[in-house]
């Protein structure tokens, strides 16, 4: 397959236009890696940038959503901390049906979707949506799949970095860094 290159003019628009930003979990918001307790419990490592992009985001008007394979109660618990009310669907087999749901669930052309992923049942959803991301760590299947691949790796500020590419992207990042220096609090990590 041979990967379109796209100029930074058209990467910026095509960013620019971005209402919706799906995001995996496990190999994207984490750095893949699960941990299970003699109980059963899942324990997971995120990154407390990428929560504050995330946090950031949803205050400032992008629809952030959750979508992974796995069923994990931290998942909901952490989603709840940063704020993501757009949507929290854990157990996907089917991430594209997910994305186009989120999509009509909003209003949206998948065209205004993003999604950013790490392995291959991230390819359905990552090859419908308008934008489609992924950590440096990606597999190589779908990082040739990808218009933007992040510098970091999965867990380790790929979803920052996106999400901050997306507000530069669309003229705001200026904007959120000034109402941070003068807000006197943060948004949740």
């Amino acid at each position: 397959m041979t990967k379109k290159e796209w100029t930074p003019e058209e990467l910026q628009k095509l960013a620019a236009g971005i209402r919706l930003v799906a995001m995996d979990v496990d190999g994207t918001l984490t750095d893949g890696g699960i941990q299970i307790g003699n109980d059963g419990e899942c324990f997971k490592r995120f990154n407390c940038r990428d929560g504050l992009g995330i946090s950031t985001s949803v205050r400032h008007g992008l629809k952030i959503a959750i979508v992974t394979g796995r069923e994990s109660r931290i998942i909901r618990i952490r989603a709840k901390e940063v704020g993501v009310d757009s949507g929290v669907m854990t157990g996907v087999q089917d991430k594209a049906a997910a994305l186009a749901a989120l999509a009509r669930l909003h209003h949206l052309e998948l065209r205004e979707t993003a999604f950013l992923g790490d392995d291959l049942n991230d390819l359905p959803a990552l090859t419908r949506a308008g934008l489609a991301a992924c950590p440096a760590d990606a597999v190589p299947e779908v990082r040739e799949r990808c218009q933007f691949v992040s510098a970091h790796k999965g867990g380790d500020g790929a979803a920052r970095e996106f999400l901050e590419f997306l507000w530069k992207a669309k003229g705001q990042w200026d904007t959120i860094v000034q109402e941070y220096v003068e807000m006197g609090r943060g948004d949740r990590q």
